[in-house]
């Protein structure tokens, strides 16, 4: 990464997340094949629901059956998220449009998020549109392409989970988060693996006391509000 904010720099630096898209959107396609979705409606959904772990689970509530109003808030319960990643996105945009402000948080992925985190300690803490954009557009086609070409390749395997492509996921948060770790200088690395480790232990507990579909939002506020006294108590 460099201190360049432009549209040809964003289609180089979102190509190692690019490549994680591929590995993940083909794994996607697998799953939703073998589940009895076909190549379009694989596409489909990775066009207007766009959210890695949200269709994994959208598809696994169809394999079983649930009611359509399950799907839909477990749905939106999961990319939650996405709302606390705007947040701290709008800021760098203040100056923009509202139309570039919906596009980029319309788009806005965990990998988007992550790789703008990171381009911060480049760019004096700052982010432009046509930076964001170009990488935001630039993995939504790659991750739709390789749904699809997942589900066609899901013809010739008959059960996906003997391969680990279940784990594809969780294995691209492992490099992200690593990526962020050891890239932000302004916090100091202690800090960053004490935060981790808190929030392994809140996934735990929340695991045996709240309901899966609450566990993501509530684990994100309060693995954020467990990192800000650290930081500012202890560090």
């Amino acid at each position: 990464m460099n201190a360049e904010l432009n549209r040809k720099i964003a289609i180089k630096e979102v190509l190692p997340t690019a490549f994680g898209y591929i590995g993940i959107g083909i794994a996607f396609g697998i799953v939703s094949k073998a589940a009895g979705l076909s190549a379009l409606q694989a596409g489909l959904m990775s066009l207007i629901a766009y959210g890695g772990s949200a269709q994994f689970i959208i598809v696994s509530m169809l394999l079983v059956h649930s009611p359509i109003i399950s799907i839909i808030t477990a749905a939106f319960l999961v990319n939650s998220r996405m709302i606390l990643m705007s947040l701290v996105t709008a800021k760098y945009f203040k100056n923009d449009s509202m139309l570039h402000n919906i596009l980029i948080g319309s788009l806005l992925t965990d990998e988007s998020f992550a790789l703008a985190m990171n381009k911060l300690n480049y760019t004096n803490n700052k982010l432009n549109f046509a930076w964001f954009d170009t990488a935001n557009w630039f993995a939504y086609f790659v991750w739709f392409f390789s749904s699809v070409l997942g589900a066609l390749v899901g013809n010739f395997i008959e059960n996906p989970t003997n391969l680990g492509i279940d784990f594809a996921l969780v294995a691209m948060f492992i490099g992200l988060l690593y990526l962020q770790m050891i890239f932000d200088k302004s916090l100091k690395l202690s800090l960053q693996l004490l935060v981790v480790v808190a929030t392994f232990i809140l996934v735990y507990l929340g695991l045996i006391f709240i309901p899966s579909s609450l566990l993501i939002i509530i684990v994100t506020l309060l693995g954020c509000a467990v990192g800000m006294v650290l930081k500012h108590v202890f560090f």
